[in-house]
């Protein structure tokens, strides 16, 4: 049953890493422009992104299950889609079906793992769940340069979509009968007011955070950012008048003020800083030291080791650090960081750096990545009763997500201001040192304030009864025959 569960987990993350290799065999091939090619990545991340709590929320309200499943489906298709492209927006047509079927079928994961797990078993269960995001990262780096280089009954760069179909039907096949429901007994009707405004909301912060850079700040993106805080009131203040009415909202005010639940993803938003990494890093390797792409993939193997093996790693390291586990990890990546960053610069500019202190830095970060997204997660949702499991998971992935929006948009942003009109080597790597110590002090601003939420917290089994609603909830939460 848990197998099923970790195929919805690392579905998604997978169809991020892959394509970014086949890009330029579907330019290629569909003659997409570059801004056409952007969309390719950013439409797929965007609506992902604005939809995960929706897909949360609906896993609470009809079954997370069945949704699961639904989602599943939702995502083949949309593979195909991709896969059959006979155009480029045929193609980006796929990928928005992708992104919103994906946050349909994700959220359930975590949430049944919140649900169905009793206490004791959680941070094991988490631990693989973090561990999927490695494997993600490992085989979406390499699996795409292998099978376009393999062109697999001629595919080329279709296979890399195709390659979903066999996947999704074994997960039905065998799925089906194992998964348990789950539901909240008490479920109402959904709030599509409330998922038309969390849409618009998240949408006009994701949205020009992804596209604003590429199309050069023009003046909607600037426009739509200003927008979201007046969206964000009407959007909260539309939610508190459902709960008052009796109704039940998208995001239950009451569950969002759950103790610590703010820092909690606060420091989720700081943690996923690293997002830009792996862009800047890859232009740095292709750019400064013209990295063929498979190759590039490779050079990200021991980022995938670590991020694979780091959350294995977690339960031992609570039993060892206890509460401290997530800011001592984010601490390792600041250090891996910082190792990354003095490496490149002591390297001569466009000289390839030294393979085995490159590959200790790489596995420490993606380690310190891997050993901290479990506690973490545990860290949110442990702080909401399991009746809102669902609308929790979708809460922290889609911080996940707008922390990487928001990592690549800022510092993305300042590694194109420091490098200018240079495309020189030492430009290059002048401009990513600068963006490794940005990722650095965003790590380290997430590290400590995981040190004063864990000198404040008070333990779970305290944190749900001191909040008014959760022990009603909890009960209200029971698998579904």
């Amino acid at each position: 049953m848990f197998v099923i569960l970790l195929v919805g987990a690392f579905l998604p993350p997978l169809d991020f890493f892959i394509v970014n290799v086949a890009l330029p065999s579907i330019r290629g091939e569909l003659g997409a422009s570059s801004s056409v090619e952007q969309l390719v990545i950013s439409s797929y991340a965007a609506l992902y992104a604005v939809t995960l709590t929706t897909g949360g929320r609906l896993g609470d309200l009809y079954g997370r299950g069945r949704m699961f499943f639904l989602g599943l489906v939702g995502f083949a298709a949309a593979s195909a889609l991709c896969g059959f492209a006979w155009s480029p927006w045929a193609l980006i047509a796929g990928r928005i079906l992708q992104g919103v079927t994906a946050a349909v079928m994700a959220p359930q994961a975590l949430a049944s793992v919140q649900a169905i797990f009793p206490d004791s078993e959680k941070p094991l269960a988490l631990s693989f769940y973090g561990a999927v995001f490695g494997l993600a990262a490992i085989v979406g780096q390499v699996l795409g340069g292998v099978l376009i280089s393999l062109d697999l009954m001629g595919l080329g760069w279709r296979a890399i979509f195709l390659v979903n179909l066999p996947v999704a039907i074994l997960v039905m096949l065998f799925g089906i009968p194992l998964l348990k429901e789950t539901r909240a007994q008490n479920a109402r009707k959904l709030d599509l007011g409330g998922m038309t405004l969390s849409v618009v909301t998240l949408g006009a912060l994701i949205v020009p955070l992804i596209e604003g850079r590429e199309a050069g700040w023009p003046l909607w993106s600037w426009l739509s950012l200003i927008t979201v805080p007046v969206l964000a009131r009407f959007f909260w203040r539309y939610e508190s008048r459902l709960a008052r009415e009796g109704g039940a909202p998208l995001l239950d005010p009451a569950a969002l003020r759950a103790p610590g639940l703010g820092r909690a993803l606060l420091i989720a938003l700081l943690f996923y800083a690293i997002g830009t990494f792996f862009l800047l890093f890859s232009v740095y390797l292709q750019n400064a030291l013209h990295t063929s792409a498979l190759k590039v993939g490779l050079v990200f193997l021991p980022f995938g080791a670590g991020y694979l093996l780091g959350p294995l790693a977690t339960p031992f390291g609570k039993r060892l650090l206890g509460a401290y586990v997530t800011p001592i990890g984010m601490g390792l990546e600041v250090v891996g960081v910082l190792g990354l960053a003095g490496l490149i610069a002591t390297t001569p500019n466009g000289v390839y750096p030294a393979p085995a202190p490159l590959a200790a830095v790489l596995f420490a970060i993606g380690f310190g990545q891997g050993f901290v997204l479990p506690p973490l997660m545990r860290m949110v949702t442990g702080r909401v009763a399991p009746a809102f499991s669902g609308m929790i998971a979708g809460i922290a992935s889609s911080t996940l997500q707008v922390g990487t929006a928001l990592s690549v948009a800022v510092i993305g942003g300042i590694f194109y201001t420091v490098l200018g009109a240079r495309t020189d080597p030492a430009a290059i790597t002048q401009a990513l040192v600068v963006a490794l110590l940005c990722i650095a002090f965003c790590l380290a601003a997430g590290a400590g304030l995981g040190v004063t939420l864990v000198q404040r917290r008070s333990p779970p089994s305290e944190r749900n009864a001191g909040w008014p609603c959760a022990a009603a909830l909890r009960a209200t939460d029971a698998p579904k025959s």
